[in-house]
């Protein structure tokens, strides 16, 4: 595979996982209209189990499927890559059946363990009957991935970017016209609206296979002819075959569960919690965890996205690098792997921190528990940069055949998130949850970086001085979004509504961008952290590189 090839095909699915998740994003604003906080938190207490079934069902298999049939492929050996994606299909129909079964018959029992029997608000048959109804997705989803990893070992990234964004605008257009109809049209009950909303992940899929399908119909001569010209054939046992994916599928699914499995942890803790301290209260409480598990969450995911994209863009050659003992590329990779994330997540979580009013009502509006919902995104914003380093630091420990301690370091922090959880709670309230989870996932960062440093003798040092010149820019940056948010208070404020908040946020973004995006230039750390890929920004200050 070419290095433009793997850029091109790397841009193409960050473009679409990009997409996908500010589509995802978007449509929370006519959906939090309709279904309100009580809505989202159902929704997300469905959500969470689906997650960990979905990651549990593929086990990382999507990807490593992926890997399994590019070695393959650049050995000439397209037979084996063939009858590798046929027993994984046969693999993935089998699991998905049974977590499909187990969600299903099991809905009851999860139920129980979210709602404790002195909420009030939301019932266990509530939360029930949305699990059933999102857990026929199981069923498609896993057969789906595969394919997705068949074409992308196939150094075809096309067939997965366009059926990701196909499932997504299919499954956001069947959401909404479905809560819209039921809350609005049959004046039908939430529950019910976000039973139909959680069944659009099934939908969706449908939609995802068909163009799967095309694809696959579309490129199965080509793939004659590759077995054609075969020219050696390995032969490897159905077992020999399985050994070897299972050891390339482990860090996936560990990079997977890591959010859905704080997330659960808050599931389950946090309204039995927010009612022993004495906030007894089913709107306060459906506000803060909506805003924490579901709204919140969607914001701040946002800003890692692109990130961690372009992040791992570099990672397809550090294998290599590492397994060749270049030490000097190796070490210059995970430097900028790490620095992007840093570059551009910093500041805009902190941005978003110290906009979080402006943000919230600029998307949802305002109401009573504005100013709760603004802290706490304002709380939750960090754990973003946090999310993103975990993702990038198990990847690269994968690469130096560290993946192992991937794990040990999620159980770490997850242990932590646990212990921390409740305490925390009755110290801070609500955002004692966030506090929990940015300690956890900062310890489980820390870990995973100190077994890269030790595991190859990787110097922190360079990394440190641009985090410190990254910091100083920051901070410049947010003194010109608080000045910029001064000002403009003598003739708007949020509490004006939505459009004010919208104009707030609109001029103190570009400003405190605009200072952050010309320090980092001026100061050629830009150009050091990404590389050739600042070209946009030499034509937006006029400025020609040597």
């Amino acid at each position: 595979m070419s290095k433009s090839t793997i850029l091109r095909g790397t841009l193409l699915l960050t473009g679409a996982t990009f997409l996908s998740k500010f589509l995802g994003m978007i449509y929370t604003i006519p959906f939090e209209s309709l279904v309100g906080a009580s809505g989202a938190k159902l929704y997300g207490l469905a959500y969470g189990p689906y997650t960990i079934f979905l990651s549990l069902s593929t086990v990382g298999i999507p990807l490593a499927v992926s890997k399994f049939v590019s070695k393959y492929n650049s050995l000439g050996d397209y037979k084996t890559s063939i009858q590798m994606y046929k027993l994984a299909l046969r693999f993935m129909l089998v699991t998905g059946i049974v977590a499909f079964l187990i969600m299903f018959l099991g809905s009851d029992l999860l139920a129980k363990l979210y709602i404790p029997k002195e909420a009030v608000g939301i019932t266990e048959s509530d939360v029930s009957m949305v699990l059933k109804m999102l857990s026929f997705a199981l069923l498609i989803i896993p057969i789906m991935s595969i394919t997705r990893g068949f074409f992308q070992g196939n150094e075809s990234m096309g067939p997965t970017s366009i059926s990701q964004i196909v499932e997504q605008i299919v499954r956001i257009g069947f959401l909404l016209v479905a809560v819209l109809l039921i809350i609005k049209v049959y004046n039908g009950s939430t529950t019910l609206a976000i039973g139909f909303a959680t069944f659009s992940a099934f939908i969706g899929a449908i939609a995802s296979g068909i163009v799967l399908i095309w694809y696959w119909k579309k490129r199965k001569p080509y793939i004659d002819r590759q077995l054609n010209q075969q020219v050696t054939t390995y032969k490897l046992s159905t077992r020999m075959m399985f050994n070897e994916l299972f050891r390339y599928a482990g860090p996936f699914v560990i990079v997977g569960l890591a959010i859905p499995l704080y997330q659960q942890i808050d599931a389950i803790t946090f309204e039995r919690t927010m009612i022993s301290i004495g906030l007894t209260s089913s709107s306060y409480i459906d506000n803060a965890f909506s805003t924490i598990n579901f709204y919140g969450h969607k914001l701040v995911m946002i800003p890692i996205t692109l990130a961690t994209g372009m992040s791992l863009a570099s990672l397809p050659t550090l294998t290599k690098s590492f397994v060749e003992k270049n030490r000097e590329q190796l070490f210059k990779q995970i430097n900028q792997s790490l620095q992007v994330v840093l570059l551009l997540v910093i500041p805009a979580v902190l941005g978003m921190s110290v906009l979080s009013s402006e943000v919230w009502g600029a998307f949802y509006g305002l109401d009573k528990y504005i100013n709760l919902n603004a802290s706490l995104l304002g709380w939750y914003a960090p754990v973003a940069l946090f999310f993103g380093l975990f993702s990038v630091t198990a990847s690269i420990l994968q690469s130096i055949s560290q993946q192992n301690y991937a794990i040990i370091s999620l159980i770490a922090g997850l242990l932590l998130k646990g212990l921390l959880n409740i305490p925390f709670m009755h110290l801070f309230e609500a955002k004692g949850a966030i506090i929990a989870t940015l300690i956890a996932s900062f310890v489980t960062v820390i870990l995973n970086i100190m077994r890269i440093k030790l595991a190859i003798q990787f110097s922190l040092r360079q990394i440190t001085k641009r985090t410190i010149l990254i910091g100083i820019f920051t901070a410049i940056m947010v003194l010109v979004v608080l000045l910029s948010k001064w000002v403009l208070r003598f003739w708007i404020s949020y509490t004006d509504g939505r459009l004010a908040s919208i104009a707030i946020l609109t001029v103190s973004v570009l400003a405190g961008a605009s200072v952050y995006l010309w320090l980092s230039y001026v100061s050629t750390l830009l150009e050091h952290v990404l590389g050739s890929r600042i070209g946009f920004i030499d034509r937006l200050f006029k400025r020609k590189r040597a």
